[in-house]
């Protein structure tokens, strides 16, 4: 009966022991590897980071945080130029005429624009004639007009 209590004396003793030990491990792992913590996740191809997605940051040179949209959109149209290029190239070699390189991006970046919109706009321009007129100045194209208002919306 003695050797059973001493022996689960012991074993709260250990237990205790562990516990603690453990703790403390755990405390000081944090305060170790705190920071390390913050940065899973991050890296080249994180989403949040503005330098893993091809835009130069603050220090950088040309940095202001990103790209402009005029030089984006160039870096686009020069990209598409060379798949256009590879194109014609594979169209040469299977015998086929090759295809007009600008008239093609022209059509591939042009602006989609919903046919309800393009009807919206040309109601508006058709109000905005009949005001014109009202008001004794001539009216404007119509088609010539919605095009101009589509531009405009980008």
């Amino acid at each position: 009966m003695i050797l059973a209590s001493a022996t689960q004396d012991a074993f709260w003793l250990v237990l205790l022991g562990v516990v603690v030990g453990g703790a403390l491990i755990a405390v000081i792992t944090l305060a170790l590897t705190g920071r390390l913590y913050d940065q899973i996740g991050r890296g080249g191809l994180s989403i949040d980071e503005e330098r893993g997605r091809g835009h130069p940051s603050e220090g950088e040179p040309g940095g202001g945080g990103g790209a402009s949209g005029a030089a984006a959109a160039r870096e686009r149209d020069e990209e598409i130029r060379q798949l256009l290029a590879a194109r014609n190239e594979r169209r040469a070699r299977r015998g086929e005429p090759p295809i007009d390189v600008e008239e093609e991006l022209r059509r591939l970046t042009a602006p989609v624009v919903d046919p309800t919109l393009r009807e919206e706009v040309r109601q508006l321009v058709i109000a905005r004639n009949e005001r014109r007129q009202r008001a004794g100045k001539e009216p404007l194209d119509v088609e010539a007009e919605v095009e101009r208002q589509l531009r405009e919306l980008g």
